[in-house]
């Protein structure tokens, strides 16, 4: 039940902030935002468009990578930095920071308060003006380091190993 009331929540958010922003709520916006908020990872436009398009076959990648874009620019969600170079969005816009696993391009969140307290250095702020801070820390995860140590593993069983 309580899972139902966020959703509910998340969807009446989502519909205030299209009237506050002059969106138009249409079934395709609020599939893409419904489909965002449901994400446990920072997925790309191209993800969204794939899973967006078993509702919605008509829908065009351009449609979805707009929108997404459009939501970004209104403050409605975030795009992630990431080490593929492939644009990720976020729908949790409250501070936290990121951990980016360099094998997988996996990006997870963390929430610290001392890196929320971090100070902008006073020759950066006199000559940019600030909107955000994050921190980004590179990686590598457990499911990738569990992989690593199972080929190293089988590197040092003798399989491959050359001898003189």
């Amino acid at each position: 039940m309580a899972e139902v009331n966020t959703v509910q929540g998340d969807l009446e958010r989502f519909f205030a902030f299209c009237r506050e922003h002059n969106l138009k709520v249409t079934p395709q916006r609020t599939a893409i935002y419904s489909l965002l908020k449901g994400c446990p990872d920072h997925p790309s436009a191209d993800y969204v468009y794939r899973r967006i398009r078993k509702d919605f076959p008509g829908i065009s990648f351009e449609t979805v990578n707009r929108t997404l874009l459009t939501f970004a620019a209104q403050g409605l969600i975030a795009i992630v930095e990431s080490t593929t170079g492939v644009r990720r969005f976020d729908p949790d816009t409250e501070s936290h920071h990121h951990i980016h696993c360099v094998r997988c391009g996996r990006i997870f969140d963390f929430r610290h308060e001392g890196y929320d307290g971090i100070s902008i250095p006073e020759n950066l702020s006199d000559t940019f003006t600030v909107i955000d801070k994050r921190v980004v820390l590179h990686v590598i995860c457990p499911e990738c380091k569990k992989q690593d140590e199972a080929h190293q593993g089988a590197d040092h069983a003798g399989y491959g190993m050359k001898t003189s």
